[in-house]
C-alpha cells in the first residue's frame, strides 16, 4: 500500500545495520531487573523470528535476581530499523511473586537501541574515532559484591575523551576480546550520537518526530493485571496483550505500526514542502530578493 508514496522519500541511510539493545533497570528495584531479564529474552525472540541473531555481549546481574542492565547485540540487515522504535522508558504494572497483600507495583526500565558499526578498521582510524582520542585502562573483573573474579586483568573501560562516553566491558575470557566488544560498543554510541545530532538538525521543527527520539519519554506500559500493553505513541486503539508481545509476535505488529506511522510523517513532509502554496511563497521570496 505505501510503495508509490514511499517512492518519494529517500532510502534509509541505516537498513543495512544491526543493532546493540542497552537496557537499564530504573525505579521498581528487584522487580525492575526482573523485567529487564523478560525484555531481553522479548527482544531475542524478536530477533530469531526476523532470522536475525541474538547475542548478549555483557550483563550485570541483580541480587534480587534479573539484571540491573545488559547489552544485547541484534545481527543482520534492518535489525536497526526496526528495533530503533523501542529506545525510551518501559513501565510495567504487575504483582511481584513476594507481594503477600496483591498491590500492585510499577517499575521501569530504559532502554536504548545503538546502531551497529563494522569494527575498527586496521589502519587504526575512520570516521567516528581515533585511536588516541580513547583513553584504554584494564583491570580486573569483579562479580556480585565487588569482589575479583579472576586473578588477571581482563576487564576493560574505554573513555572517549572528545565526548566523555566511557564503555566498560568484562563478560568476556580475554582482555583481547573484551577489548574488541567494548570498542565495538563504542562506536555504536557515537555512530547514535551522530544519527541523533543529524535528526535534530533535519526536523528541529517538527515537535511530533523530535519527541519520538526523546529517550526519557514513556514508550510502553506493560499492564499485566489487565493483560494488555499500550504504547503511548500510537494510543489506545494498538493495544495487544502481554503474552503476544512478551512472545514476540505482538511486538512485530507495534512496529509495523510505528514505521507506518513515521512513512506518513515524512510523506506529510514532502508534501509539505513541495506543495503549491510553499512553492508560491519560495517563489516570492526569490523574487523579492532580486528585486
Amino acid at each position: 500500500m505505501h510503495q508509490l508514496p514511499s517512492a518519494l522519500l529517500p532510502s534509509s541511510e541505516t537498513d543495512v545495520l544491526s543493532a546493540l539493545v542497552e537496557l537499564k533497570a530504573g525505579v521498581g528495584g528487584s522487580e525492575s531487573s526482573l523485567f529487564v531479564a523478560e525484555l531481553l529474552r522479548m527482544y531475542g525472540r524478536f530477533a530469531r523470528l526476523n532470522s536475525w541473531a541474538p547475542t548478549v555481549l555483557a550483563s550485570s546481574e541483580s541480587d534480587g535476581g534479573g539484571f540491573k542492565d545488559a547489552i544485547l547485540e541484534v545481527k543482520g540487515a534492518g535489525a536497526y530499523d526496526a528495533l530503533r522504535w523501542e529506545s525510551g522508558v518501559h513501565r510495567v504494572q504487575r504483582v511481584p511473586a513476594t507481594e503477600a497483600s496483591g498491590r500492585v507495583h510499577t517499575s521501569t526500565i530504559a532502554a536504548v537501541v545503538l546502531p551497529l558499526a563494522e569494527e575498527l578498521p586496521s589502519n587504526g582510524t575512520d570516521d567516528l574515532l581515533k585511536l588516541e582520542d580513547v583513553r584504554v585502562e584494564v583491570m580486573r573483573a569483579r562479580g556480585a559484591g565487588g569482589q575479583h573474579v579472576n586473578k588477571t586483568e581482563s576487564a576493560v573501560r574505554l573513555t572517549h575523551l572528545p565526548t566523555g562516553i566511557t564503555v566498560s566491558m568484562q563478560d568476556e575470557r580475554s582482555q583481547h576480546q573484551n577489548k574488541r566488544r567494548a570498542f565495538q560498543v563504542l562506536r555504536a554510541r557515537l555512530m547514535d550520537l551522530n544519527l541523533m545530532r543529524e535528526q535534530a538538525e533535519r526536523r528541529a521543527t517538527r515537535k511530533s518526530l523530535v519527541r519520538t527520539a526523546d529517550r526519557s519519554e514513556k514508550i510502553r506500559t506493560y499492564n499485566y493485571p489487565q493483560n494488555r500493553v499500550t504504547d503511548h505513541r500510537l494510543g489506545k486503539g494498538n493495544m495487544v496483550s502481554c503474552e503476544a508481545i512478551m512472545e514476540g509476535g505482538g511486538l512485530e505488529m507495534l512496529i509495523d505500526e510505528l514505521r507506518n506511522r513515521h512513512l506518513n510523517e515524512a510523506l506529510q513532509e514532502v508534501f509539505d514542502k513541495y506543495s503549491p502554496d510553499t512553492v508560491i511563497s519560495d517563489a516570492s521570496r526569490v523574487s523579492g530578493a532580486s528585486d
